[in-house]
């Protein structure tokens, strides 16, 4: 069944307050803008915004449930005969070539980094995030392949993952953040992409290879 109006109009308003809420974050900086600032722009209430937003850094981080589920879809979409590492390097290298939003290496992830860098309270948002990710990843590996309640290797092989990543992530941004261009950033991410799985892959080897 497709989305019903009401649906639609809930989701519309929702995209439009966090829109401009991060256009006042990007303009004032994160700590600097207050929810009633976010409602008067937005022409709703401040009872509105707490409607589809529980918190002020819900409105920063409105998308993050994307950031979250992307994991699981790179494990359960895995290809015939590949492995779970083998599925997240292909998956990575291909946000580089697209400059895709999942690894963050869009452009903008700069700016991001920078609202996000002086906010203490988006810095231990941010963090959660990463953690929440780690910890479904890690179900969705345990349940997909069986694993009894105390085998570490799904949780080892989430952080493994999920860690080269993230670091693939900050070496993207710092360079963005000291001004380079993606031309010349894109030739060294490949490289350290392919160096970091090239680690990854002996040591997790086949784990969760699909048949």
């Amino acid at each position: 069944m497709g989305e019903g109006l009401r649906e639609r109009k809930k989701r519309e308003t929702r995209e439009r307050i966090a829109d401009i809420a991060m256009g006042l974050f990007m303009a004032k900086g994160f700590d600097n803008v207050t929810v009633a600032e976010v409602a008067r722009a937005a022409d709703v209430s401040v009872n509105t915004v707490f409607n589809y937003f529980s918190t002020k850094e819900d409105l920063f981080a409105d998308r993050q449930h994307l950031a979250v589920d992307h994991p699981v879809r790179v494990l359960r979409e895995r290809e015939p005969g590949e492995s779970v590492v083998r599925a997240f390097r292909r998956d990575v290298l291909h946000a580089i070539d697209t400059q895709d939003w999942r690894y963050g290496f869009n452009l903008g992830t700069d700016v991001f980094a920078r609202i996000v860098d002086a906010s203490p309270a988006l810095v231990a948002r941010m963090r959660e995030v990463h953690e929440q990710r780690e910890k479904v990843l890690t179900r969705a590996l345990a349940d997909e392949l069986g694993a009894d309640s105390d085998d570490l290797r799904p949780r080892l092989v989430a952080a493994h993952i999920l860690t080269t990543a993230r670091l693939l992530t900050d070496y993207s941004v710092s360079r963005r953040l000291a001004g380079e261009e993606w031309e010349s950033i894109e030739p060294d991410l490949r490289a350290q992409a392919e160096k970091a799985f090239d680690l990854l892959e002996p040591g997790l080897g086949d784990y969760g290879r699909r048949r």
